[in-house]
């Protein structure tokens, strides 16, 4: 398992994409960003009940919280858009596909 370590709000809008693009294949992401299961697993969910604004780390007094643009906001938003895109368009060709295999593609 993955430990644990610290990453930017930009970073966890990345790391989130990538796991929306590959279907929540959270063991594939662990793998590929070195971050644990339980920190993607949180990202991911707090991303779906708030957005990007909710991938911010609040913790401690002590440390500057980086603030991202608004333009850096949308850039992490539309590329968490353009993986459930991706992953939407994945879907819909297998459909397609399952279908033609069952003999009619109607």
């Amino acid at each position: 398992m993955a430990k644990g370590r610290k990453t930017t709000q930009e970073e966890r809008a990345e790391i989130v994409a990538f796991c929306i693009e590959h279907n929540k294949n959270y063991g594939l992401v662990v793998e590929t960003y070195k971050v644990s299961y339980q920190q993607i697993y949180n990202w991911v969910r707090k991303y779906e009940e708030g957005g990007v604004d909710k991938l911010k780390d609040n913790r401690g007094r002590t440390k500057p919280v980086e603030e991202m643009t608004e333009v850096e906001k949308l850039k992490a938003e539309m590329k968490i858009l353009e993986a459930k895109n991706r992953q939407l368009e994945i879907e819909n060709a297998f459909i397609k596909k399952l279908q033609e295999l069952k003999g009619g593609g109607r």
